[in-house]
């Protein structure tokens, strides 16, 4: 069985290895290149993000491919001290950097690593559940979803940020971004054009809209909608488990 990384074709049991090693030459600069390729953008939409989870205290909260982890100190802030916020990654260099600026800053959380697509908790456990900018990078994200579904709490919010199509008018300047300014900035700045490149190619693989949308509903969400942020250069899907 084969799958895709970025526009190659690749056979499924190598797709999350090379994805660990883009993620492991990416790490130290993971912020900085973030804050340069969306203008700082980036933080807006997890803001957003933030906002439309509506934490209460006390909730239970997992951060799947959470990076850096400034989307779980987010959560932690509103959970306070009697919930939880687990922060997660496949990848243990990215959860490294995570936790360690994580201390830094005072907020001390659980970590785990972990595969999206075979999670290690219990069914029912979390009152939310996000994932953003990593489910495109997943072999199987049907699996992943269902995954996802099975440990919500009934009631429980997933959320899916993630790059998506952007509308026809921008679609030509975007192209020319993504694909001739964005590697040479990965270059310059984390000394790795091929990283960058993978980047674009798989936002144009990973689906769109109405079609994760549809794929949500698969896995077994009752309600699921979405929310198009910057001209549909990412939406927000939430899906809610009845």
């Amino acid at each position: 069985m084969t799958t895709h990384f970025g526009f190659e074709s690749v056979d499924e049991t190598e797709k999350a290895r090379r994805v660990r090693g883009v993620f492991d030459s990416v790490a130290s600069r993971y912020d900085l290149m973030n804050d340069l390729m969306s203008a700082g953008l980036h933080r807006a939409w997890k803001a957003y993000m933030v906002m439309v989870a509506n934490l209460q205290p006390g909730d239970q909260v997992l951060d799947i491919a959470g990076g850096t982890g400034d989307l779980a100190k987010a959560f932690a802030q509103r959970v306070g001290g009697g919930g939880r916020v687990i922060l997660s990654d496949i990848n243990e260099a990215m959860l490294r950097t995570g936790r360690d600026r994580l201390i830094d800053a005072g907020c001390s959380l659980d970590c785990a690593v972990c595969d999206a697509e075979q999670l290690p908790f219990g069914d029912a456990s979390f009152d939310l559940v996000s994932v953003a900018f990593g489910l495109r990078n997943m072999t199987h994200k049907d699996a992943a979803l269902k995954e996802m579904h099975r440990i919500l709490k009934p009631g429980g919010k997933l959320l899916v940020l993630e790059f998506s199509r952007v509308a026809q008018p921008l679609q030509k300047a975007y192209d020319w971004y993504s694909f001739k300014v964005l590697p040479r900035l990965g270059q310059w700045v984390a000394g790795d054009a091929d990283s960058y490149r993978y980047l674009a190619e798989s936002i144009r693989m990973h689906p769109g809209q109405d079609e994760l949308k549809k794929l949500m509903q698969a896995s077994g969400f009752g309600h699921v909608d979405y929310h198009n942020l910057t001209g549909g250069l990412v939406a927000l899907h939430v899906g809610i488990k009845c």
